[in-house]
């Protein structure tokens, strides 16, 4: 049996690709064996009337060794 944890973290990029990407490249600063990454809420940051960021809540899972 293995046990996992799940973490939040927020984030921000040029593209809702790039937000969700920093979110696990940080993740994984600390974190090993990462298994699945979970998009739990999108924002676009609007200036002058266009996007010009993209923030996500995401939910990272990962195993944690025994």
């Amino acid at each position: 049996m293995s046990v996992a944890k799940v973490i939040e973290i927020h984030s921000e990029g040029s593209s809702i690709e790039a937000a969700v990407e920093s979110a696990l490249t940080e993740a994984a600063k600390s974190v090993d064996e990462i298994k699945n990454i979970y998009i739990q809420d999108i924002q676009a940051i609007v200036e002058n009337n266009k996007i010009t960021m993209y923030r996500t809540t995401t939910k990272i899972t990962f195993v944690v060794k025994s």
